[in-house]
């Protein structure tokens, strides 16, 4: 009898694991990784008869006039990022220059904080390859966003990108790790969190991965919350606060998308 029911569970997860196989492969075949742009407005289509969220489209459409969607796969925050920040970069020489040189230099650093050389390699010169790929001095505007959109739905190259900056959030709350410990909820240890939370990939982002994020690299971040929370207005959230910020994104309970402000 708890033979049958040991075999029972065990077919019950192989079950659940084959759904869940099905289920991914059905988002990785019918939405991108990052969509070409979009007005703002399209987001209605999901909201049809939701007065609530219907006047926070309002509001967000009042202040940004375009978006890009991101698969939702676990990585939206970090592709997201990644993607809006080197697009930004492509028409900043000065922003770009800096970015390169601290790209450049990460991957030592990391080294320093206890990462392996050998597992850095082959993402830090996959990173720098895309980075390079924004350079403003190297071709046209026009040809190098074409050429990051590609790029950025091309599933290793992408993948690469989120991995790599999955290792330099990790890396901060290394850094770090007494400043850090004091976001962290439940019993996690900053290593424990690092390893189950930010280094694998599909984990989901919160707070503290952006916070770690836009530190290691000195970039600010506004992300603009739509819920069914009160009033019909999104919530705008500057990280780190004070900072002028350079990627904007929407956030809706567990996905993040790009944004183009006005």
């Amino acid at each position: 009898m708890e033979k049958l029911e040991q075999n029972d569970n065990v077919n019950r997860d192989e079950l659940i694991m084959q759904q869940q196989r099905e289920i991914e492969k059905e988002i990785s075949e019918t939405i991108p990784l990052v969509s070409e742009k979009l007005p703002v407005a399209c987001l209605n289509e999901e909201y049809l008869g939701d007065a609530v969220f219907t006047s926070k489209i309002l509001d967000l459409a009042s202040k940004y006039s375009f978006m890009r969607r991101t698969r939702p796969d676990g990585n939206c925050f970090f592709r997201a990022f990644a993607y809006a920040y080197l697009e930004h970069l492509i028409s900043n020489k000065d922003d770009y220059e800096k970015f390169r040189q601290l790209a450049e230099t990460s991957k030592d650093k990391l080294v320093e904080l206890g990462f392996p050389r050998l597992t850095l390699e082959d993402f830090h010169e996959t990173f720098m390859e895309v980075v390079r790929k924004v350079d403003p001095n190297a071709t046209s505007e026009g040809d190098m966003s074409a050429q990051l959109h590609n790029v950025f739905n091309d599933q290793g190259y992408s993948d690469y990108v989120v991995v790599y900056l999955r290792l330099l959030t990790s890396g901060k709350l290394e850094e770090e790790a007494e400043f850090y410990q004091n976001f962290i909820e439940g019993n996690y240890t900053i290593e424990e969190f690092r390893h189950q939370e930010v280094e694998p990939m599909y984990k989901e982002s919160d707070h503290i991965h952006i916070i770690a994020l836009c530190s290691a690299l000195g970039v600010g971040v506004r992300v603009e919350y739509m819920d069914r929370g009160e009033g019909g207005l999104v919530k705008a959230h500057d990280f780190p606060e004070g900072q002028t910020p350079k990627v904007f994104l929407i956030y809706r309970p567990g996905h993040y998308d790009i944004l183009y402000p006005k």
